[in-house]
């Protein structure tokens, strides 16, 4: 077989793995956990030619596999124009990443330098577009922009439109977003080449959200895809709510539960708190409470002292104080999101060690995992307003107030530990 001949073969095999086999794309370069299933979707993904949805449950590598599937367009079909868009911008920059990351190692340098004769580089290279020099498009489109939902659609048009978890927790909580992420959607349509597709990768969140437009619905829950144990799965659904694991890991729907936390363990010695830490979530006007959660933790007990104002945090700010220093506390936790962090400031000069934060996560989130979870080793000592139990008690999703589960829930966190398969832990 002379030279030519053999290069040719070797394009032939390289073009069957691609298109065929293009998870061990993905073994090559590090994601060594993705099954023939995971193979399966990545062939869809570069090879389908009609919409289609793919639903999964969270943790079964849908993203990693549209990020191989668009490594693979951008090599295989240079000169088609790829749009991926996602519910934010920061959404959009690890996949972007993750792409430019894959198309950068040797193994796929080495398949584009057999492929093409020449080594691959990067003519754009942001945090959300890539061209190549392997495209000889005269248009000037990126080979792949990536979008948050926020970005303006007018005037674009791309042959491949991936759509990638743009229904999450907030469409679950807000019908406004629902409704905001479906018009997003169907305006997708309008920059869609002709001959062109969407494919969408996602979990479903409601029984009214975007999914309910997507077509060809092709569905994987955490029972079919092999990629999670039993074990895993019992220990994913006892941290979680019915619901939540129903519509993430099941994808189906059920109701919300009316109760999330029953039987608390009340009446322990107040003493019990001295010399821990607390956090106070603000009110600052409206029907929103002041409240303030003092907290120890003692092996894998949590030792709480409740406390909640139905007035405006500057207005109890001064029996903040004193129960911070009665109960001779360290660091005071609060969130700066609303006032930049002058409450923080002017607990400071009380006297209070006091450390401020963004808050980034759920509320609803945040409650029904990190508190949820350790509900059984809360403790409640003596002298927790009654208020603020009964709005922990009568806490759930349609809740009309929540400055208490909430504020609890934060403490908890701060000195929460574990890990778990559904939620990172925040750092201090």
């Amino acid at each position: 077989m002379n030279k030519y001949n053999e290069i040719v073969v070797k394009r032939r095999k390289i073009l069957t793995m691609l298109y065929n086999y293009p998870y061990k794309l993905g073994h090559a370069v590090g994601f060594t956990k993705l099954n023939e299933l995971n193979n399966q979707w990545i062939c869809d993904m570069i090879r389908g030619v009609e919409d289609e949805t793919l639903q999964a449950h969270r943790g079964s590598y849908k993203t990693t596999c549209v990020s191989i599937a668009l490594s693979i367009l951008i090599i295989c079909k240079p000169n088609d124009k790829t749009m991926f868009i996602r519910k934010t911008d920061d959404d959009i920059k690890e996949v972007v990443t993750q792409v430019k990351m894959i198309l950068n190692h040797p193994f796929t340098r080495e398949i584009v330098r057999l492929l093409y004769g020449i080594d691959i580089k990067f003519l754009k290279k942001s945090t959300t577009e890539i061209t190549t020099n392997l495209t000889n498009d005269p248009r000037g489109t990126a080979q792949l922009l990536g979008m948050g939902m926020g970005g303006s659609l007018t005037g674009k048009h791309f042959d491949r439109i991936f759509t990638d978890d743009i229904v999450n927790v907030k469409d679950r909580v807000s019908r406004a977003e629902r409704e905001h992420t479906k018009l997003i959607y169907q305006e997708l349509q309008n920059i869609k080449n002709r001959g062109g597709r969407i494919f969408n990768t996602g979990t479903p969140w409601h029984k009214e959200d975007c999914f309910e437009l997507m077509p060809n619905p092709q569905k994987y829950d955490c029972y079919s895809t092999g990629l999670m144990t039993e074990e895993q799965i019992d220990d994913i659904a006892a941290h979680m709510l019915p619901s939540l694991f129903a519509a993430n890991y099941e994808l189906k729907h059920i109701a919300s539960e009316d109760v999330i936390f029953k039987n608390p363990h009340t009446g322990a010695d107040v003493t019990l708190v001295q010399q821990g830490y607390c956090q106070v979530d603000c009110a600052y006007g409206g029907a929103d409470y002041t409240a303030m959660t003092i907290c120890k933790k003692v092996g894998n007990k949590y030792y709480v002292l409740g406390k909640m104002w139905d007035k405006h945090c500057e207005d109890c700010e001064n029996e903040i104080v004193a129960l911070y220093k009665q109960y001779l506390c360290g660091i005071l936790y609060n969130e700066n999101n609303a006032d930049k962090g002058f409450f923080a400031k002017s607990l400071r000069a009380k006297g209070c060690r006091v450390r401020d934060y963004p808050e980034t996560q759920n509320k609803f989130i945040k409650i029904s995992s990190y508190l949820r979870d350790e509900w059984d080793n809360i403790y409640f000592v003596a002298g927790t307003d009654r208020a603020y139990l009964e709005q922990v008690l009568e806490y759930n999703e349609e809740a009309e107030h929540d400055d208490a589960p909430d504020s609890l829930a934060s403490a908890i966190r701060v000195k929460w530990n574990k890990k778990s398969p559904y939620i990172p832990v925040w750092n201090y």
